[in-house]
């Protein structure tokens, strides 16, 4: 079959298919003498379609036949051998749309094929085809451009349809498109044809889902858009599901018209009134003449037609006279016999009359001013006049209009009036005879006087109520001539709020569920009322079909006069031409909607239109779909010839009225033997289906899968209608059922609606697949791919059932529908399926519990479906899984039901006040012991308990009288926090099963082993169905121990009230939760043991301040214990250790100024909740920093105090207050040591030493700052006198400070307690290490906000090296790079050492702290720092030797680490070259300004000689400083390039060497500046050497004058504090190397600038 593609069909020997068959026959109702015919073809017919006399077939592969008569290639091809269309091969075609006499194809790519006849433009402007070609032979490319965008985008087309002059294109972005000629575009323009594809912009913005075409006349299915304004709601529709077609004495009321101009056009007038209502646009008075063609059309046509005039083609065309010839001289003459329209011959309508009527030269009135009188004169009455009717034709036609065998013979005149904004030509120009509307206007007259009940144009069908009604009210037909209805309307072009009736379904996009939220829009001809607007006007753009909004159709399609609309409730809406009965009822015809008149049981799926017929597709008491058909019967065509139908074609376009033809649509008995039929087509006079046999079953599984789900919407839509919503819109409806019942009412009511719209969506979806069966995936079903929105669905419906059930809701409601219904109560029989036993009074409860067996279908026909796979295939695994989930969920359902059921009856049994406490709406009764089959252990003789066990609680009632109606006390206890357990049976003999709850336990005790069994299961079951298990068959005691629920403690106790959400573990509080207390406590975090425990964050709001504290740390045991920061309400903020809920060990507090009159810090060890031992208090206020120790928040022993004006004392405190001796010294250098008694109060003896070294020694009294009282010796010591050593002493720093080992005891404390020691040294090492990972873990857990790189360096820390064996130079690198990175890491217990020692450091010596003085006192303190951090090290890698120890293995590599000294192959290690590169850089700013201000005077002197020296030349400044001539560069290069180094060269020397040396500002460590000074060294020797012999060696004769030169020309500043940092922290082991050597020489050079005096 595959390789006989690309042969004609009539060459391939047919072989039937399975799927796919076709079978087409004229259209002449359900005689019997039908010719059917069946098309054989080697492969499955995907598509048909048909135009006129012609049609196309799309099979598998893509291949495209034509049959028919073919007038653009003048052939008559059979349809017994279709012929294929061979130039569209390969092109991947996936849909063919057949026009009158054109047709198109649209390929996989969205491209479009046109080919067939162009007169008119159908065919676009393709490539083969010019303007000029009135046909299209062969299928040519039509490009669909959107030039609005930059650049310009080829638009992808998805859909297209096809009408006698006109084609539309849905892109894929769901917006249309069109060309060819006349009103029936939509288009804004006034030149037809439209040859290249143009947006219809009037849809732009709207989601066209399907669009279809008619004769001249077009439809478009368009989604919803959502209310502007959902608070002002029209009354239009009450009921989704209620018909738009009322009774006519319902809606006879006058219709009010707005003060607002519209047109019936869709389209804005231009504001110019004439006369009293009528618009009239500006262009329409000055307006000329643009014909759309100028010479008539030239058309194909077979023997038997003539030639005719184009429609519309501009002064050449006119309206057809009766003898089907075409003549301008008989146009006045046919109106004296004929009421002919005002429109032009192609149906588009006069849009302004006036430039019309000034180019034509035979005009009945020549006279302007006459011509706008007579205009003011139809205006005025355009309001009032009734349209007549007559004989006459509506439309005039082209020259090869078909045999419309039935249309209207009730014309209308289609005078319209308009003009859209911003298009100031005319939209026709088609010259009209004056003297029609001089006939016209007198008709009109005459129709004043006519009655309204004989409106042709339905004046009595209902229409919009208010604002949202169209305004147009038709004309009434007699017999006379017929006039033009024209009303004001709301303009489509404005939409509003007030235009859409209901807000959108819950339809998402792309949730690949099909939108019933639809409207209908509708524009081109309509003198036959095809548009559904009320009237028998044209509209040049679309408009929405207002009676159709609202009634979710899911199809339209457009026959040649006459219109369909399918709804999801498989309704029928027809309107149009009813001549032939085409639109199943026997109106004709119907302006404006009306519902077919379909036999009890029919549900219609598919539905298509053609000329004079329709064909509708439906399910019938079987699975097979049946035919029903709407038209003329065969003995219509009795009296014209067979060959006229399919050869000639007539201009008359309406032929006499079809004789013979029913009312109703009639069923067509050849369709049983058609199989399983898929889907309709009618074109022209034949109609066509598309069937499938049924393989293996698997067709009508799929047909009765739809069928079903057809069904079942239908049934939920008029339970809605007829009971439900009646029912909850009634006034009594809150009094009858009560408040609480009511609520469930609504909500039940609520969740009938989502069932109802999810099962109406899934119908119209299956629907769409049936269409498509051989294309579509079965795994594509939306029961399978949507199985989660079906069960959410189901079991929220199943829900509010049964807790309306549960509380009695459907007795009221039974009650209240009597009541309603009254004698109507064989309604709810009608609503009760077969299956349903209902006796009597319809029973309610089991009409709304049957949707629920509507899964048990779904599960039965999946299977039936994966029985027609194989069991290793795709589908079968997703059609077994689909039943399984819906079986499953059925009988889950029915338990559901069925626990409703048994809690309801038990409600009933046990009513009374008492129990009406207990009732709740989604509570279910599991069992009780009524029987005394349970029973309290160790119960009182003449006490009574009640056990009732729910699905979401225990109840436990209490009385003294054997009665369950009436108990004295009751407890809840709810499951989610319910503990069971059996009781092993001991001696005593009892079958016990032991409770836990949160606040008390108890055992009961069963009568029976069978009883405690039943009880034991039922426990366990319902806890595990509360906690989210399936609750089916849990064995005896496996609950969740572990569990997460709310409860709320009523007991005494800590949580007394408070309400807790989170962790459980065997009825105790466990894990992470939340816990609210009722005065507005709150704790958030980790319990342990009923306790809080671990991390957690508190609020405890402070009445009296009125703000709340609040705390973020560690607990324990119910108490605040371990580190954390709490924030007071008072504004202070404490950051630091907690134990047992008191502030102990290391800890900072902030205090603010809105608690105090100052605002101070303190930062040092607690004990007790008070400060005691050392501490640093910066009081901010006062300027002044205290640095000692504290005993109970007092200060007390040894400090130091420095103040902001330069102030520095040492001494002693007491109580607070400075007493005993002690050292004070002036920023003045002015020095005081004697006794204090308070604070900066002196009182006792004492020596004050002056700045100039004077002295005055005596007894002291008074206040330093206000003055001192002296009596004593005042002594000027004189030039020789020996130095004072013993009175120097006195004045010595550092007397009476805390030794820096003392001082941060407490930090180093609480750094041993994170690793689980209990203090220094004392602990296990591996508990060292677990607390670490346990640490690590944690922090990766709990903090997700952790950045990348804080991330990788958790992982990193997580691989620690070998600690338990002897350290070697290969794995002591992989140690230093692990504290590396643990001193990065705050997370790690060492991480958070270094960032505390870091804050206590910048806290002493930051701001007020920056005291000269203190220089000694920081320097010790870093050392201690050290000498405490390396114990810790040591502690955890017990391999590495003490401080200055040796790594005795051989270095692996000649390179070592800069950090540690090389003395003959072995590693020197040492605390400063391990710690201080970690510790260093973070204390390096406060330090580095510390001894900048110590060498402050020297600096100054240093300074001002680098400025002065460097002002000389290189050779002066080198001859000056003594450097001999043989070091002296001759060569300098700049960039490259050397040049020669002259007297007045200024920094061309030793430039490398220069700059190498200004590095050493920009390091920290002692052993990196060393590093600076080695390799500036270097660089020296390297600019030396070329000068010099190769065995050169310094002398420090030579080196030191030139790296004196250096030192000068690297100009930098605070050398002498560079120097004394070095020399200070510089690790001793390279003291007396190489390196010590070199910072000598620095030193020296520093001493020499700033002391030598020949400098």
């Amino acid at each position: 079959m595959e390789n006989r593609e690309d042969s004609p069909a009539y060459e391939q020997v047919p072989t039937p298919p399975e799927r796919g068959l076709l079978h087409i026959w004229k259209s002449a109702g359900p005689s019997e003498e039908l010719c059917l015919e069946r098309v054989l073809l080697s492969r499955p017919v995907l598509q048909v379609t048909l135009g006129e006399h012609h049609g196309l077939l799309l099979t598998q592969g893509s291949q495209v036949y034509s049959f028919g008569e073919l007038l653009w290639r003048d052939l008559s091809i059979p349809l017994s051998a279709p012929v294929l269309e061979e130039s569209l091969l390969g092109k991947s075609v996936v849909r063919v749309a057949a026009g009158g006499f054109h047709c198109g194809a649209l390929s996989e790519q969205g491209n479009v094929y046109m080919w067939g006849e162009n007169t008119a433009g159908q065919c676009g402007l393709t490539e083969k085809g010019t303007v000029t070609n009135t046909t299209v032979s062969e299928p040519c490319p039509v490009s669909v451009v959107d030039s609005e965008v930059v650049p310009p985008a080829v638009v992808r087309v998805m859909d297209l349809a096809c009408g006698r002059e006109h084609s539309l294109a849905l892109s894929s972005q769901n917006e249309l498109w069109a060309w060819g000629s006349g009103c029936q575009l939509g288009l804004v323009t006034n030149n037809f044809p439209v040859w290249r594809p143009q947006k219809v912009e009037h849809l732009a913005g709207r989601h066209v889902i399907q669009v279809a075409c008619g004769a001249y006349h077009s439809l478009a299915l368009v989604r919803s858009l959502l209310p502007q304004n959902t608070t002002q709601r029209p009354p239009e529709k009450k009921e989704r599901g209620q018909s738009p077609h009322s009774s006519v004495t319902e809606r006879e009321e006058s219709f009010a018209v707005d003060d607002a101009h519209y047109c019936p056009l869709g389209v804005e007038l231009t504001e110019v009134l004439i006369g009293e209502h009528c618009l009239l646009p500006l262009s329409a008075l000055h307006s000329q003449t643009t014909p759309r063609r100028k010479g008539p059309r030239r058309r194909l046509h077979p023997v038997g037609r003539s030639a005719g005039s184009s429609p519309g083609s501009g002064a050449g065309s006119c309206p057809y006279s009766g003898d089907g010839k075409s003549s301008t001289t008989q146009m006045l003459p046919q109106l004296d016999g004929h009421a002919d329209n005002l429109t032009q011959t192609d149906g588009r309508p006069v849009s302004h009359p006036l430039s019309c009527w000034g180019a034509n030269k035979n005009s009945a009135f020549p006279d302007e001013m006459e011509l706008q009188n007579l205009l003011q004169k139809l205006s005025g009455h355009s309001l009032e006049m009734q349209p007549v009717s007559g004989p006459g034709d509506t439309d005039s036609l082209s020259s090869q209009t078909s045999d419309d065998s039935c249309v209207s013979s009730t014309p209308s005149t289609d005078l319209l009036i308009s003009s859209n904004s911003g298009v100031s030509g005319p939209y026709s120009s088609s010259p009209v005879c004056l003297e029609e509307v001089r006939l016209c206007l007198e008709a009109e007259k005459k129709a004043l006087q006519g009655q309204k009940s004989s409106s042709l144009t339905n004046i009595h069908q209902k229409g919009k109520t208010a604002g949202n009604r169209r305004r147009s009210l038709p004309g009434t037909p007699t017999h006379g001539r017929n006039g033009s209805p024209r009303r004001r309307r709301p303009c489509a072009c404005r939409p509003s709020s007030a235009s859409r009736t209901q807000a959108a379904a819950s339809e998402e996009a792309g949730d690949g569920l099909p939108s019933m939220e639809t409207e209908v829009w509708s524009w081109g001809r309509g003198s036959e009322g095809q548009l559904g607007h009320g009237d028998q006007l044209a509209r040049l753009q679309p408009l929405c079909i207002k009676s159709l909004t609202g009634e979710e159709v899911i199809k339209v399609a457009a026959g040649s006069h006459h219109s369909l609309a399918l709804s999801a409730q498989c309704k029928v809406y027809s309107w149009g031409s009813n001549m032939c009965g085409q639109l199943g009822h026997g109106n004709s015809p119907v302006t404006v909607p009306q519902q077919a008149k379909l036999s009890d049981g029919l549900r219609v799926w598919d539905v298509s239109a053609g000329q004079s017929h329709s064909l509708l597709l439906a399910d019938g008491d079987c699975v097979q779909p049946i035919l029903l058909y709407c038209g003329q019967h065969q003995d219509s065509l009795s009296g014209q010839s067979k060959r006229s139908h399919q050869s000639q074609r007539s201009c008359q376009r309406s032929p006499s009225r079809a004789e013979i033809y029913s009312v109703r649509p009639t069923l067509l008995p050849l369709c049983m033997e058609m199989g399983y039929i898929s889907s309709v087509r009618c074109g022209g006079q034949s109609c066509a289906v598309l069937a499938d046999q049924n393989v293996m079953g698997f067709i009508s599984a799929i047909h009765e899968l739809a069928s079903r789900e057809r069904h079942f919407y239908c049934w939920l839509s008029n339970t809605r209608k007829l009971l439900l919503t009646p029912l909850r819109n009634r006034e009594g409806v809150c009094p009858t059922l009560g408040e609480p019942c009511t609520h469930l009412f609504f909500s039940l009511c609520e969740s009938f609606v989502r069932l109802s719209i999810m099962i109406g969506r899934h119908a119209t979806s299956l629907s769409y697949f049936l269409h498509d069966v051989q294309g579509r995936d079965v795994t594509s079903l939306l029961l399978l791919t949507h199985t989660d929105d079906f069960q959410d669905i189901y079991k929220e419906y199943c829900s509010a059932l049964g807790n309306f059930q549960v509380m009695g809701g459907f007795q009221s409601l039974h009650k209240l529908s009597l009541e309603f219904l009254g004698s109507q109560r064989s309604m709810l029989a009608q609503l009760c399926v077969p299956n349903q036993a209902v006796s009597g009074d319809a029973d309610l409860v089991s009409l709304l519990y049957w949707p629920l067996e509507q899964l048990h279908q779904y599960s039965r026909v999946l299977l039936k479906l994966a029985a027609c796979y194989d069991v290793l295939t795709e589908e079968y695994q997703y059609l077994h899984q689909g039943c399984g989930q819906y079986e499953s969920l059925s009988l889950s359902l029915l338990r559901r039901k069925k626990e409703a059921e048994t809690t309801f009856v038990f409600w009933k049994s046990h009513s009374g006040k008492n129990t009406e406490v207990l009732r709740l709406p989604q509570r279910r009764v599991v069992c009780e012991s009524s029987n005394r089959s349970l029973t309290l252990q160790k119960a009182g003789r003449f006490s009574n308990h009640w056990f009732i066990l729910f699905n979401d609680a225990l109840v436990h009632t209490q009385s003294s009288i054997p009665s369950q109606n009436f108990f004295s006390t009751h407890h809840v206890y709810p499951l989610t926090c319910l503990w069971v357990k059996p009781v092993t049976e001991d001696t005593s003999g009892l079958y016990a099963i032991k409770i836990t709850c949160p606040e008390e336990s108890f055992t009961l005790v069963a009568s029976t082993p069978q009883e405690k069994n039943k009880w034991l299961r039922s426990l366990n079951q319902a806890v595990d169905q509360v906690l989210g298990g399936g609750g089916q068959g849990s064995s005896p005691g496996v609950t969740a121990i572990s569990r997460t629920a709310s409860y709320t403690f009523t007991g005494e106790g800590r949580f007394k009230d408070a309400h807790y959400t989170g962790g459980w573990l065997a009825g105790r509080v466990h894990g992470r939760g939340t816990m609210k207390w009722p005065d507005g406590r709150t704790y958030t975090g980790n319990f342990k043991n009923g306790l809080e425990d671990g991390y957690g964050e508190s609020v405890m709001p402070d009445k009296v301040l009125n703000k709340p504290d609040s705390y973020q740390g560690q607990w324990r045991d119910g108490k605040i214990h371990g580190f954390g920061k709490y924030k007071y309400a008072s504004g202070e903020v404490y950051e630091g250790c907690f134990y047992e809920g008191q502030r102990h060990g290391y800890g900072m507090l902030s205090s603010g100024k809105q608690a105090r009159t100052s605002s101070s810090v303190f930062i040092g060890q607690w004990i007790q909740d008070r400060k005691t031992g050392y501490g640093v208090y910066d009081d901010i206020t006062r300027g002044e920093k205290y640095m000692g120790m504290w005993l109970d928040d007092q200060r007390n022993g040894s400090a130091v105090v420095v103040t902001q004006y330069g102030v520095y004392f040492e001494g002693t405190f007491k109580e607070n207050k400075m007493i005993g001796p002690g050292l004070l010294l002036s920023d003045d250098d002015t020095a005081f040591h004697g006794d204090f008694s308070d604070d900066w109060t002196v009182n006792g003896k004492g020596v004050l030493s002056l700045a100039n070294g004077d002295c005055l020694e005596g007894l002291f009294s008074g206040e330093w700052s206000t003055g001192l009282k002296v009596t004593g010796t005042y002594t000027k010591p004189a030039a020789d006198e020996p130095e004072n050593k013993e009175r120097n002493s006195l004045f010595r720093l550092g007397q009476y400070l805390v030794p820096s080992a003392q001082r941060w005891g407490c930090v180093f404390t609480e750094c041993w307690s994170r690793l689980g020691c209990d203090a220094a040294g004392r602990g296990e090492r591996s508990t060292a290490w677990e607390n670490i990972a346990v640490t690590i873990t944690t922090a990766q857990r709990h903090s997700p906000n952790l950045s990348r790189s804080q991330s990788k360096a958790l992982e990193s820390l997580e691989f620690i090296p070998p600690q338990g064996e002897a350290v070697t130079t290969a794995n002591f690198d992989n140690i230093r790079r692990y504290f590396i990175k643990a001193c990065e890491t705050p997370i790690h217990p060492l991480g958070w050492l270094v960032e505390t020692l870091v804050t206590v450091y910048r806290m002493t010596y930051v701001g007020v702290g920056s005291n000269r003085r203190l220089l000694r006192q920081a320097v010790q303190e870093v050392q201690a720092y050290l000498t405490h951090f390396y114990c810790l090290v040591r502690f955890l890698f017990p391999g590495l030797p003490e401080d200055g120890g040796i790594i005795p293995d051989p270095p692996a590599s000649p390179t070592k680490s800069r950090h540690n000294s090389n003395i003959e192959g072995i590693v020197v290690v040492s605390c400063s070259s391990l710690l201080l590169p970690l510790l260093l850089p973070r204390l390096y700013p406060p330090l580095f300004t510390l001894y900048s201000l110590q060498e402050e005077q020297e600096e100054a002197q240093y300074w001002e000689r680098i400025l002065r020296l460097n002002k000389q030349p290189d050779q002066s400044l080198l001859s000056f400083l003594g450097v001999q001539e043989k070091f002296w560069p001759v060569w300098m290069s700049i960039l490259g390039e050397k040049k020669q180094i002259v007297s007045s060269s200024k920094d061309a020397c030793f430039v490398s060497a220069v700059e190498t040396l200004q590095q050493i500002s920009t390091t920290f460590t002692p052993s990196d500046k060393l590093m600076v000074i080695q390799k500036t060294f270097e660089e020296l020797t390297q600019e030396v050497k070329p000068m010099l012999d190769g065995d050169f060696l310094w002398c420090m004769d030579d080196l030191l004058p030139l790296f004196l030169y250096v030192v000068l020309r690297a100009r930098i500043r605070n050398l002498g504090a560079e120097v004394n940092l070095i020399e200070d922290l510089m690790d001793p082991n390279v003291q007396h190397g190489e390196m010590g050597l070199m910072f000598t020489t620095l030193k020296a050079c520093y001493i020499q600038i700033q002391h030598e005096s020949t400098l």
